[in-house]
């Protein structure tokens, strides 16, 4: 399933360098994030734009992880004729991330707790 089944994220730009955010909707999801959403899914998810490092930042106790891509922005969103690939395009491609689940998972629109959220 896509990323966004089990998370949400956020994403803003500072000069060349973006950041995303993942952010669990359950707190038992953090640990798919932890497993499947690593440096190495992420390059390859933008492929040639990451240009420069990745570095992935956890923080367990909000159930997010957070992603700093180094050189992605070609000089910064000022600078670029590439929108796409301004750090809010960037946080909807990673929600297309796959991510495997059991057989078992429940998707949280089918939920009973997500009527109440």
């Amino acid at each position: 399933m896509a990323l966004r089944e089990i998370a949400h994220a956020r994403s803003g730009e500072k000069g060349n360098d973006s950041n995303v955010s993942v952010i669990a909707y359950d707190m038992a999801d953090y640990e798919v994030l932890c497993q499947q959403v690593t440096v190495q899914a992420v390059k390859a998810l933008y492929g040639p734009i990451t240009r420069g490092t990745i570095v992935r930042y956890e923080a367990p106790r909000i159930g997010a992880l957070n992603f700093v891509l180094r050189d992605v922005l070609e000089g910064g969103r000022s600078r670029t004729l590439a929108f796409d690939e301004s750090g809010k395009a960037l946080s909807s491609l990673m929600l297309t991330l796959p991510v495997v689940v059991s057989d078992e998972y429940v998707i949280r629109s089918q939920r009973k707790d997500h009527e109440r959220q």
